[in-house]
């Protein structure tokens, strides 16, 4: 089962299959969308998001965006999927937890595994059936119904996410600091280095950005930004045929020996050494 809505004009796309692996490379683009998967089998299985290996058990959501490498190799049973781009849900790109850039996307360090309750179980399901049935209803609203229930599907998971997540344990002025920081620095860490660029954006002192992620558990905001720089370096050597200077060059460093030095303090390998290595795995 797949469907596709398209909308031309805008260059929109939303998706939606029950078998992700098979129907990856049959919609029109994936590569710069935003992925709700959904295991709905009664076992576990495996997907791969750079390169680490993430078990979703039976009746879990994870989000992954378009800042990230998934791979369905080790995926051995059929897992759903509702992708979207963001000029199908999020060309007003307002700022809010339900938006592009709320917590179930940008918001967390790790990926946001979502548990859905026995008791929601119902109402998720059919959620996934009166999508399914919209797919069937091609008319001049069809995109204005589809993009409500992709919202619907959103608050849902946004609401779990706040009861299961770390961030149950914050307010929600803190939620939105260290919410805004992680989307600032996926969007930014090519050409900001430093906290108090970030904090200069979030209208905050670095000692309080510092002082928040800490009374959280959070890893430290400066480490947060060199992990970033570390992961697009890591993605690149493994998944790109780019030569280490140009891979350099890409993340703002003018030195590749200066890159060389980061990747080894980060990872404890040279960049050549990590290439060759994840040659070997492969």
């Amino acid at each position: 089962m797949r469907y596709e809505y398209k909308d031309p004009k805008l260059g929109s796309i939303l998706g939606l299959t029950d078998d992700i692996k098979n129907d990856n490379l049959r919609f029109t683009s994936t590569a710069n969308t935003i992925k709700f998967l959904w295991n709905r089998n009664e076992e576990p299985l495996t997907i791969i998001v750079d390169d680490l290996e993430l078990e979703l058990s039976p009746n879990q959501l994870v989000t992954v965006t378009y800042l990230q490498h998934v791979s369905f190799s080790k995926t051995h049973l059929p897992l759903s999927a509702i992708l979207f781009n963001r000029e199908f849900y999020c060309i007003s790109d307002h700022d809010s937890e339900v938006s592009c850039n709320g917590i179930l996307f940008f918001g967390t360090q790790d990926l946001p595994i979502i548990s859905v309750p026995a008791d929601q179980l119902k109402k998720f399901n059919l959620w996934f059936d009166v999508f399914v049935e919209e797919f069937s209803t091609p008319d001049n609203i069809q995109g204005d119904m589809l993009q409500m229930l992709l919202k619907r599907l959103i608050i849902m998971s946004t609401r779990l996410a706040k009861e299961q997540l770390i961030v149950k344990t914050l307010k929600n002025d803190q939620i939105d600091v260290i919410r805004k920081f992680n989307y600032l620095v996926d969007m930014h860490y090519k050409t900001k280095r430093k906290v108090s660029e970030y904090a200069e954006m979030l209208f905050k002192s670095p000692k309080t950005l510092s002082n928040l992620f800490s009374i959280y558990n959070q890893k430290p905001p400066q480490q947060v930004i060199l992990e970033r720089l570390a992961l697009e370096a890591k993605r690149l050597i493994h998944f790109t045929d780019k030569q280490n200077q140009e891979i350099a060059f890409d993340l703002g460093f003018n030195d590749p020996a200066h890159f060389s030095r980061f990747f080894k303090k980060m990872t404890q390998m040279t960049p050549s050494e990590y290439r060759e290595n994840t040659l070997e795995i492969a």
